[in-house]
């Protein structure tokens, strides 16, 4: 029986307050005309990027229970798409969901959410790495930022680092298992305004990169939005430079839809305000082949 739209099942943390994670994922899909069918890593009162005092529920056990009851359902997904996972077990469990539920035909998508500016979140150890490392030789895309590939390839977080190094980077991630690596938040030359996407796509062996301009503002679930973008554009048959051009397009038109107002950043993007450009024509006007 052939599905009426494609369906993922999206692997990540619900916050009740702050676009980030799950409120920022279902959205995003669901305007692209995708299913998203949830899998709560946990629930939280608020995301945890500026909050402090909020309510936690690890909801590790009841993702096994989720997984066996799936299975029994006979549910097939044209995409698996995890993003920050709290315990190793949990990124155990996902492996394990991948082995029941992948297959040739559909996506995995990876978002390896460890780190940012350098640094590891609170959350993160080495264990935590190492089984990242793991999770993500089952995947066939997957997203880290800067900061979190120097991470898994045991790299420094040298800012000033040359777009060949960064083609390395690439390829020596894809050796992970991987067949899309895109690197999010490239540093550009210490002279230039701008920040980058660069791809690579083993398949093809090519090297793919769109710039943007880098405007000086935090707002947390924003890599869970670009990530998000990608996913749908590809589930809907654009090529990896088109998903790429979508997805930075769409983030810096919800940051400059964003930036102007004054409230406070730590809620997220003004998402509702530009969730409509998901189904506006495609302008492909950035990408380049490096």
């Amino acid at each position: 029986m052939i599905k009426p739209v494609k369906r993922i099942a999206a692997i990540h943390d619900l916050s009740g307050f702050g676009r980030a994670s799950l409120t920022v994922i279902m959205p995003i899909l669901s305007t692209m005309g995708i299913q998203v069918c949830p899998m709560p890593t946990a629930i939280l009162s608020s995301h945890t990027g500026g909050f402090t005092g909020y309510s936690f529920v690890d909801l590790t056990d009841t993702m096994i229970d989720y997984k066996n009851h799936w299975k029994e359902l006979n549910i097939d997904f044209d995409c698996i798409y995890s993003g920050f996972l709290g315990s190793t077990k949990q990124i155990d469990i996902i492996s394990g969901f991948i082995d029941d539920f992948g297959t040739e035909e559909n996506l995995v998508v990876v978002d390896p959410v460890m780190g940012d500016n350098g640094k590891l979140y609170d959350t993160m150890g080495t264990d935590m790495i190492e089984s990242m490392k793991k999770l993500v030789s089952k995947a066939d895309v997957i997203t880290p930022n800067f900061t979190e590939a120097a991470y898994l390839l045991n790299k420094n977080c040298d800012l000033d680092i040359s777009e060949e190094m960064i083609k390395e980077w690439l390829v020596e991630l894809s050796h992970m298992g991987p067949n899309t690596v895109i690197i999010t938040s490239v540093p550009e030359p210490k002279m230039s305004k701008n920040t980058s996407v660069i791809a690579y796509d083993r398949k093809s062996n090519k090297f793919w990169k769109v710039s943007c301009e880098y405007i000086p503002a935090h707002f947390p679930g924003t890599g869970d939005g670009f990530t998000s973008v990608i996913v749908g554009s590809l589930l809907q048959g654009d090529s990896l430079p088109i998903a790429l051009d979508r997805g930075v397009q769409f983030i810096t038109a919800c940051i400059r839809a964003s930036y102007g107002f004054d409230y406070p950043h730590r809620e997220g993007v003004l998402l509702e305000k530009v969730l409509q450009n998901l189904n506006m024509p495609v302008m492909v006007s950035s990408y380049e082949l490096i």
